[in-house]
């Protein structure tokens, strides 16, 4: 399952939700009878968690699982049920082998990334959107009525980097306008109970408390993030819109949809499809021939480009790490390796354009006499 995620383009740090799933009449749970809520794909396969894994599979392609398998070896026949991708507990069988003190180690601790780098999936990375692609982002949903009230959330994430559920967790007692801060002190979790509750199937809510000290922080609010709020507020006065839901002691979150009702993932996901073909439609009228449309991308992809442009302005890497709320310095450095890795090729073929021209005797007299 894991390695199939990291073929079609997911990445180790990438999250997925550790929460009770039913499908049919089957209800798949964790070895510890524990959920872990949101988790990393590196976390919930070191850990071995069987929900996060059953999650993470009902987003891909079962077929494709199965591809996987046979490209491992295994020859056996393959049932093409929900339940096949539970069919091992090799990891749990050597974490009770380190605590017996059979084995020193568990052998299978940081396999996902030895993973990822032996099959070389460097090429499915999810890429950042560009600066023009970021500024047609906003511009379009800045001037276009229909989407007008997905302008705040959109820039709040792209401005700040906070993963999704910290942006649909915010409530207003975590913004302070006046000191231009957020305080991100919780994350807003979801997961469909898939039960037939009275006939009724839904979206269920918990808040959960950061993983580790570092999901503590207070992030700097930029400008058009301050403006942001400052619209979102104004939209909802308005539309006579406010909270109407209290999730484990937590309420008047900032992101609501007309019910009042939390925003979630999902929500979110399917909203950017539709901007992004609606937005691409409008500029292919205006100039069928326009080099800068917008790129199939998610609400992470907006993290990843806020930490982008943090790259790109040569910002310090501790306050990236800061910022982002990595507890590892080793996920952020990867992070920064990849951007400069870019941004290096960038400059070396603009300076390679100026050797050109002074290769170029017509060039350079053009230059000195315009000087």
């Amino acid at each position: 399952v894991y390695l199939t995620a990291l073929e079609e383009g997911w990445d180790t740090d990438d999250e997925i939700d550790d929460y009770p799933i039913t499908i049919g009449n089957w209800k798949p749970e964790n070895y510890s009878k524990k959920y872990y809520g949101t988790v990393t794909l590196e976390e919930a396969f070191v850990r071995s968690l069987n929900l996060a894994t059953v999650n993470l599979a009902q987003k891909l392609p079962s077929g494709d699982i199965i591809r996987t398998a046979r490209k491992m070896g295994i020859s056996t026949p393959i049932d093409d049920t929900p339940a096949m991708v539970l069919g091992s507990s090799a990891v749990k069988v050597l974490d009770m082998a380190v605590d017996d003190c059979y084995l020193r180690s568990n052998p299978s601790d940081n396999v996902l990334r030895e993973l990822k780098k032996a099959h070389q999936f460097e090429t499915n990375r999810r890429k950042a959107l560009t600066v023009a692609e970021q500024n047609l982002l906003l511009s379009y949903l800045s001037k276009t009525p229909k989407y007008q009230h997905w302008y705040p959330i959109f820039a709040v994430m792209l401005g700040t980097g906070l993963r999704v559920g910290e942006a649909t967790g915010l409530r207003w007692c975590d913004v302070d306008l006046e000191e231009g801060t957020i305080s991100v002190n919780h994350t807003l979790v979801n997961y469909d109970h898939r039960e037939n509750n009275g006939g009724r199937k839904g979206c269920y809510f918990n808040c959960h408390s950061p993983k580790t000290k570092a999901g503590v922080r207070t992030v700097p609010m930029m400008d058009f993030v301050k403006e942001a709020f400052e619209k979102e507020r104004a939209y909802q006065e308005e539309a006579e819109i406010h909270c109407t839901v209290t999730v484990d002691g937590y309420t008047d979150f900032i992101f609501v949809n007309r019910f009042g009702e939390c925003q979630h993932q999902g929500t979110l996901n399917k909203a950017i499809r539709r901007i992004i073909r609606d937005c691409n439609d409008e500029v292919l009228a205006k100039n069928p021939n326009s080099t800068v449309l917008l790129p199939r991308f998610s609400c992470h992809t907006l993290r990843h480009t806020f930490t982008t442009r943090m790259c790109e302005a040569g910002v310090n890497i501790k306050v990236i790490q800061d910022a982002l709320g990595h507890s590892d310095i080793s996920t952020t450095l990867n992070i920064y390796a990849d951007v400069t890795k870019e941004l290096r090729k960038s400059e070396f073929e603009n300076l390679d354009r100026q050797f050109a021209q002074w290769k170029d005797p017509c060039l350079l007299y053009t230059s000195d006499a315009a000087d």
